[in-house]
């Protein structure tokens, strides 16, 4: 019994090494009250009084990831403009062509000159939050995606901007959705040629 029982733990430990991190924490995460916005359907995450009647958000260091990025880039968008902040985010995670954590999406290329991912990383401005109303709210939406709150605004998204800029990238990005000030892209699909 005691050898079955170690293989056993072996076999788990094993399996749960080929996890993401990220994933690894968002699954094993303590999850908000069951009558969240999630437990209700994907319409009710987008409703202000849905969200305003949730808890206070807290969590990991990739859940403040998550939580100062969206303040820091999308505080003033509606609730749909930021879940699909949050969704380019963690679809990058998801992508293995970004780093497999919140934190490292985040923070890819900071401390490079014109190379970090979110422009609040790199421009130079402290990162002070005087807005806790702000906070909390992004908090709450940071805190439902990582629990597995089911939002697909953006079509896969990996990729947005404001329309106020045009970076070179867009054109070579199929659009998937504008949602509020933020134009949202894709990787382009590569098709296989004979």
């Amino acid at each position: 019994m005691k050898t079955r029982l170690t293989d056993l733990l072996g076999a788990e430990h094993a399996s749960l090494q080929e996890v993401a991190p990220a994933r690894l924490e968002a699954l094993t995460a303590e999850r908000l009250s069951t009558r969240s916005p999630a437990a209700a359907g994907p319409a009710a995450l987008y409703e202000e009084s849905a969200l305003a009647a949730l808890p206070v958000a807290s969590g990991s260091a990739q859940w403040r990831c998550l939580t100062e990025a969206l303040y820091f880039e999308a505080r003033g968008e509606s609730l749909r403009g930021l879940f699909g902040v949050a969704e380019v985010i963690l679809n990058r995670v998801d992508d293995p062509r970004y780093p497999d954590t919140i934190c490292g999406v985040v923070n890819e290329g900071t401390g490079r000159i014109h190379a970090c991912q979110f422009s609040y990383t790199c421009d130079g401005i402290p990162e002070t939050v005087r807005d806790q109303a702000s906070w909390h709210r992004v908090g709450k939406v940071a805190r439902l995606m990582m629990d597995g709150a089911e939002s697909d605004l953006t079509g896969g998204a990996t990729h947005y901007h404001t329309r106020a800029v045009n970076p070179s990238w867009a054109s070579r990005f199929p659009r998937t959705t504008t949602i509020g000030v933020h134009h949202f892209y894709r990787w382009p699909l590569r098709t296989a040629s004979n």
